[in-house]
C-alpha cells in the first residue's frame, strides 16, 4: 500500500518572495532577455568568488558552459578529450558538438570523482583536454590533474554542476589553475536559475571568444546595441556561434539565490551530517566527506549511498519501496559506457570500468535539499531503517 502522507519528491528549490520580487522587477523594467540583470549576476558571481583577475560568462545551461570552453580552448575534430564515464551525459555529448571524441575512464572508488592515474594512463598524442567532475559537490584531486594536464600541455575544464561553493584545499572551485570552470544552476541544483549556468575563466582569450560565440558570433553585445543613446544598429557574425546567452528573467532569481549560497551549503551540510550520524550502522556504504581539516569544503549537491549485500534487497527494489513510503530517490550515475550511443560509438565493455560498474549496481541517492525540514528527514531516515531491518515493507 501506498502511505497516506504527501510525497517527498527527491529534491526541491528553495525560492522564497525576495527572487520572486527580483523576477517580477525585471518583468516591469521592460528588459527580459541578456541584459544589466544578467551582468550583475556574473558581477556579483566574481565577487562572491573573490578573484578579480577571473571573469563569468552567463550562460542557460552548464552544457553550453562545456561547449563554449572547449571551443573557446581550441578542440578540433579528431581530437580526444578525457572524461569520467560516471557523469551525466552532457560532459561527453559536448565533445562529440566539436567532432572530437571523448575517452571515458573510470573513478576513484572512494570520492566516485575520476581517478588521475587512469587519466595518465588515457592520455595519447591526439589528447587535448581533460575534464574533471566534482561528483555529489566533492571536489576530484584537483593537484594531480592539474599536474598531469601541465605535463602533457593539456587543458582543464572543470565540470562544476554539482560544486558550488566547493572548495579545494581551502580555495573555491572556480578560482583553480584550470583553464576554465563551469558551474550549472539547474532547477535541482545546490542554487537555482530555473536553467542556466556560469562559465568561469582568467584567460583574456578565451572569455572573449565565448563572449563572441554565445550569441551567434556576433562581434558586439546586444544590450550594448539596443541601449545605446546613439545609432548603433551595425553589427558583423564573425563566426557560426551559438544561442546560449541567459535572459534576465533567469538571472534575476541568480542574484538573489547567489546571496543565499553560503546558508545552503551550511543547511545542506547539517542535513548530511544528520544522515550520517542516523545511517552509520545500516548496511549501507555513506558518501566520502571532505576532510575540512585540509580546507575541503563539500557543497552536498547529492547524498549518495550504496546498498552493501547485507542490505538484503536490490538497488531497484529499494527505490520501489521508498517510493511506496511516498520517498522519491534517483540514481546518480547511469555511467555513461552503459549508453548505447557511446557503448557502441566507441565500443565501450563494462571490464573496462570495474569501480563505475560497481557504483551503478548499487547506488541510491536518497533527498537532500534546503527546503527539507527536520520532520522530512526523519521521514526518510525511518523509512530507510525499516526497509533495510526486513519487516518495514510498505
Amino acid at each position: 500500500m501506498i502511505h497516506d502522507q504527501k510525497f517527498l519528491p527527491f529534491s526541491l528549490p528553495d525560492i522564497t518572495e525576495v527572487e520572486i520580487q527580483e523576477v517580477v522587477e525585471t518583468l516591469r523594467s521592460g528588459w527580459v532577455t541578456t541584459g544589466p540583470k544578467a551582468r550583475q549576476f556574473e558581477q556579483d558571481f566574481i565577487t562572491f568568488l573573490g578573484d578579480e583577475t577571473l571573469e563569468a560568462i552567463a550562460v542557460n545551461s552548464a552544457t553550453s558552459g562545456l561547449h563554449l570552453a572547449l571551443e573557446a580552448v581550441g578542440v578540433q575534430a579528431g581530437d580526444e578529450v578525457i572524461v569520467p564515464t560516471y557523469t551525466f551525459t552532457a560532459t561527453a555529448e559536448v565533445v562529440r558538438y566539436l567532432g572530437a571524441h571523448p575517452v571515458f575512464v573510470d573513478s576513484d572508488p572512494n570520492t566516485y570523482c575520476i581517478d588521475p592515474v587512469l587519466i595518465e594512463a588515457a592520455i595519447t598524442t591526439k589528447t587535448k583536454a581533460i575534464i574533471p567532475v566534482h561528483f555529489a559537490g566533492l571536489s576530484a584531486d584537483m593537484d594531480a590533474i592539474l599536474s598531469i594536464a601541465k605535463q602533457h600541455k593539456l587543458k582543464v575544464i572543470e565540470d562544476a554542476a554539482h560544486a558550488f561553493p566547493t572548495k579545494y584545499k581551502g580555495d573555491l572551485i572556480g578560482t583553480l589553475q584550470s583553464d576554465a570552470t563551469v558551474f550549472s544552476f539547474y532547477a535541482n541544483k545546490t542554487m537555482t536559475t530555473g536553467e542556466g549556468g556560469m562559465l568561469v575563466s582568467r584567460d583574456k582569450a578565451l572569455i572573449k571568444r565565448a563572449k563572441v560565440m554565445r550569441l551567434h558570433g556576433i562581434s558586439r553585445d546586444a544590450f550594448d546595441r539596443y541601449q545605446s543613446k546613439t545609432p548603433a544598429w551595425f553589427y558583423e557574425v564573425i563566426e557560426p556561434g551559438y544561442k546560449y546567452n541567459l535572459p534576465d528573467i533567469c538571472a534575476a532569481i541568480g542574484v538573489q539565490q547567489l546571496k543565499r549560497i553560503n546558508e545552503f551549503q551550511k543547511k545542506r551540510e547539517l542535513l548530511a551530517e544528520a544522515y550520517h550520524e542516523a545511517l552509520k550502522d545500516l548496511p549501507i556504504i555513506l558518501p566520502f566527506v571532505a576532510n575540512k581539516e585540509a580546507g575541503h569544503q563539500h557543497a552536498w549537491h547529492l547524498y549518495p549511498i550504496q546498498l552493501t549485500a547485507g542490505a538484503g534487497i536490490s538497488r531497484e527494489d529499494f527505490i520501489i519501496q521508498m517510493s511506496k513510503f511516498g520517498i522519491g530517490c534517483s540514481v546518480h550515475f547511469i555511467p555513461l559506457h552503459k549508453h548505447p550511443v557511446w557503448r557502441d560509438m566507441y565500443h565501450l565493455q563494462p571490464e573496462h570500468f570495474p569501480v563505475a560498474e560497481q557504483l551503478y549496481a548499487h547506488e541510491v541517492s536518497i533527498p537532500l535539499f534546503t527546503k527539507m525540514t527536520t520532520e522530512d528527514q526523519s521521514r526518510i531516515i525511518n523509512s530507510l531503517k525499516k526497509i533495510l531491518s526486513g519487516d518495514g515493507a510498505a
